[in-house]
């Protein structure tokens, strides 16, 4: 059995009637009013997952810890995020692994953050670059919500674009506006075999990065996509798409290192 819900955790509460989650933040004195009733904190804490809460209506909610995808889409945001479908994308194109050392820049909320922190794991670092203190200060505010001390996690108040201060990273992950300024010095940061990835919303960007990437030299096996996410409406004899769906949100763009020729 998993560990009691704490306080000062966040936990998802998942009407059971209508399917609807509800994020919140445990406190000992807090309370959650929805419209099928009073849930106290209280009641909350101290329960394992997947245990059901009651409303003062007697309406059943079960209580869950949230998962990565459901604390990105709920934690609070100062800035736009990438999105899970396209962090998904970035784990596996940019082959991040357990024990990787990765550099990050433009930390936002800390999407992005968490996502590497959860795959590099305890022996791997994940080192951050950003301009702006107030997008640092929430970003790590959600890093320490959901994964508590992050001793393997850097956050550096520094702007990329004047220089990259590691050598030997296995890999970089970008989610700034010009990266092509940044190409030149990636490739004298990263390793051989090493790993560029950056995320962008336009086209046009995409290929101001491309060009500097050809340029360069040291890169190779670039290559541009984007993913769209449809879901599926399933019940009885009726099976169709969703009429919503996740389309575009933005461009990945990813390169390898090598020897020059």
């Amino acid at each position: 059995m998993t560990r009691p819900i704490a306080e000062g955790e966040s936990v998802i509460l998942l009407d059971i009637e209508d399917n609807k989650e509800f994020f919140y933040l445990m406190r000992a004195k807090g309370h959650i009013n929805l419209h099928k009733g009073k849930i106290l904190h209280a009641e909350v804490i101290g329960k394992h997952e997947g245990a059901v809460v009651r409303t003062s209506k007697g309406n059943p909610f079960l209580v869950f810890r949230p998962t990565l995808f459901q604390y990105i889409m709920h934690m609070k945001r100062d800035t736009s995020i990438i999105y899970p479908k396209d962090l998904a994308l970035i784990l596996f194109y940019s082959d991040i692994y357990p024990g990787s050392t990765c550099l990050e820049a433009g930390i936002g909320s800390g999407a992005l953050t968490l996502t590497l922190l959860r795959a590099v794991g305890p022996l791997g670092k994940v080192i951050s670059y950003e301009v702006r203190p107030e997008f640092i200060e929430r970003a790590q505010k959600n890093v320490q919500l959901l994964l508590g001390e992050t001793p393997n996690l850097e956050v550096k108040q520094r702007d990329i674009y004047e220089g990259i201060e590691e050598q030997g990273l296995d890999r970089i992950c970008l989610d700034i506006p010009e990266p092509w300024r940044v190409v030149k010095n990636a490739a004298e940061s990263l390793l051989p075999g090493g790993i560029f990835t950056s995320y962008l919303p336009t086209i046009i960007q995409v290929k101001s990065l491309v060009d500097a990437l050809r340029e360069e030299k040291r890169f190779t096996s670039i290559q541009t996509m984007e993913t769209l996410l449809r879901d599926w409406h399933i019940e009885g004899l009726s099976v169709r798409p969703a009429h919503r769906m996740v389309g575009h949100t933005g461009f990945l763009t990813v390169a390898r290192k090598g020897d020059l020729p």
